[in-house]
């Protein structure tokens, strides 16, 4: 799943790796465990396997104004060497913001990794947890995916309510039914969103 987090992540903007892992926590939820020592090996494989590149931000280069005198040259171009040391700094310190503090590397998406990103979420094998992740991604995914995955999830919930009403669970006490009240009610409004979301897809 933290592939298809990176993906869709870089998918949205290049990043470096502390700023991409605090966007992963945002996108996995508080209680993820996303650390450099997963986050980095995980980079690794994508990047071998042509999912994602290092990219570099172009600096722009300054340039002396042509006066039309030589005088007026000559001081343009000493003016820009007295400036250059500012701007040495400040290309520094804008190196240090694309690189991050703690890698050298921008990561961002290639081609085959968006392709990846897609493949990942028509992938049938959806769980309660993946099935956020992709819902977050799936707009860069063509309809059909997106209604699949949609459709696969309602399919799942529906089989899942229709056991638990065939075969209601004896409840040990009234806070053990409390809790499979609530868990059913909460089957049935995920049902009644995915409802809207297909409906909203087909009409689109």
């Amino acid at each position: 799943m933290i592939e298809l987090a990176i993906l869709g992540v870089l998918q949205e903007s290049d990043l470096h790796g502390y700023e991409l892992k605090k966007r992963l926590r945002e996108v996995l939820g508080p209680l993820s465990s996303v650390s450099f020592g997963s986050l980095y090996p995980a980079l690794a494989r994508l990047e071998a396997a042509g999912a994602v590149k290092a990219v570099e931000a172009a600096e722009p280069v300054p340039t002396i104004p042509m006066t039309g005198s030589f005088t007026g040259e000559a001081a343009a171009f000493r003016s820009t060497r007295a400036m250059a040391p500012a701007q040495g700094a400040a290309r520094t310190l804008r190196r240090k913001a694309e690189r991050g503090p703690r890698g050298k590397k921008v990561y961002g998406i290639t081609e085959e990794g968006a392709a990846r990103l897609c493949e990942l979420i028509a992938d049938p094998t959806d769980d309660d947890r993946t099935f956020n992740v992709k819902v977050a991604f799936c707009r860069f995914c063509d309809p059909a995916t997106r209604l699949g995955l949609l459709r696969r999830r309602r399919e799942a919930l529906a089989a899942r309510l229709a056991e638990r009403r065939n075969r209601p669970a004896k409840a040990a006490d009234r806070y053990r039914k409390a809790l499979l009240e609530h868990d059913t009610e909460t089957v049935e409004r995920d049902i009644a969103w995915l409802d809207g979301l297909i409906a909203s897809e087909e009409n689109s």
